[in-house]
């Protein structure tokens, strides 16, 4: 599904020139549930950046679904990006004033699918993250789990291939936190791939391989027995 090879990214100011990614090259395939860890700065939140097809790369390839991306401008990375990604965050990015059931909604509207069509998904998909009896509220009614729930609902409702989560659990107790990572797993039994950021080793073991950076670069990977 992504195939990586050889991949730059630098963050030049007036004063100083910052190397994100290094020639860095790797490999997710179609179902995998991969996990990134390393240090703060390592270059983690760079490559899912550019992996979400949020950013794009100084040099270097990335293939996506056997496509060439690195040179895509804004509007085509938006376009894949909308159809075939779904993110998680660790801050939940939810809209304040739009109910649960909207929030779900969004990427659908974005997509433009009929209204009994947006309907009947979003309430397939809050049924199966369980926060279906919350559809109504807002999120600041919502605890810090609900809402990862409802975030999680809204990166799965327009069934992407591919699922980024960018610290899913930070902000959750171990409990919640659990819960979320279980929900990843079931979406990833499902056929999803997953490629998570995390600095939890507990959480990396959810994941069937786990890639660790330094300095923008792959320098170790696990393959998890559980797996």
């Amino acid at each position: 599904m992504i195939k990586i090879n050889s991949l730059e990214k630098v963050y030049r100011t007036e004063e100083v020139e910052t190397v994100a990614l290094n020639k860095l090259s790797m490999e997710v395939k179609q179902g995998e549930f991969v996990a990134i860890m390393g240090p703060s700065g390592c270059g983690k939140s760079t490559l899912l950046n550019i992996l979400g097809l949020l950013d794009d790369p100084d040099g270097g390839s990335f293939l996506f679904n056997g496509l060439e991306v690195a040179g895509y401008n804004e509007r085509k990375r938006a376009d894949l990006r909308k159809k075939n990604i779904g993110f998680v965050f660790q801050s939940f990015n939810l809209i304040d004033e739009l109910t649960v059931f909207e929030n779900v909604e969004l990427p659908l509207l974005y997509l433009g699918v009929k209204s009994a069509d947006r309907k009947k998904r979003v309430e397939e998909v809050l049924e199966r993250v369980q926060i279906m009896h919350r559809r109504n509220h807002f999120p600041q009614q919502l605890s810090g789990g609900q809402q990862q729930r409802v975030a999680v609902a809204r990166a799965v409702v327009n069934t992407p291939k591919l699922i980024l989560a960018d610290e899913p659990t930070g902000n959750l107790d171990s409990t919640n936190g659990n819960d979320v990572m279980q929900l990843l797993t079931d979406l990833n039994e499902a056929g999803t791939t997953v490629i998570m950021v995390t600095h939890s080793e507990h959480d990396a073991r959810y994941s069937h391989r786990i890639i660790r950076l330094l300095d923008g670069q792959v320098v170790m990977e696990n393959i998890m027995t559980n797996g």
